[in-house]
C-alpha cells in the first residue's frame, strides 16, 4: 500500500472492454506529513477521489482487481482503495 494525494485526472476517449466506466486519476506519493516523495503514476478510482484527496493505493495486481470488484478488467497494477480523513 502507498499513501498519495490526488493531482490530476485522465481523459480518454477510447477505453479497452472493462475499463469505460473506470475513472483514471494521476497520484502523487506522500509521506506521512504530506511532503511530496517519488515519481507520480497513474491509478483507477475505486472510492471516487478526486484532485486534491489524500489516498491509500494498492499496487499488486490481484488485490486492486478484487477491490474493482469487476471480471471484465483482466489487468490492474493500482486502485485507489481508500481516501484518507487523518494520519494520527
Amino acid at each position: 500500500m502507498r499513501l498519495g494525494k490526488v493531482i490530476g485526472t485522465v481523459v480518454s476517449t477510447v477505453k479497452a472492454k472493462g475499463y469505460e466506466a473506470r475513472k483514471i486519476l494521476v497520484i502523487q506519493p506522500v509521506d506521512p506529513v504530506g511532503i511530496f516523495t517519488g515519481t507520480s503514476f497513474l491509478a483507477f478510482d475505486a472510492v471516487q477521489a478526486g484532485v486534491g484527496d489524500v489516498v491509500l493505493t494498492i499496487e499488486e495486481g490481484n488485490s486492486a482487481r478484487q477491490v474493482l470488484q469487476n471480471d471484465d478488467v483482466v489487468t490492474v497494477k493500482t486502485v485507489i482503495a481508500a481516501i484518507v480523513d487523518e494520519i494520527a
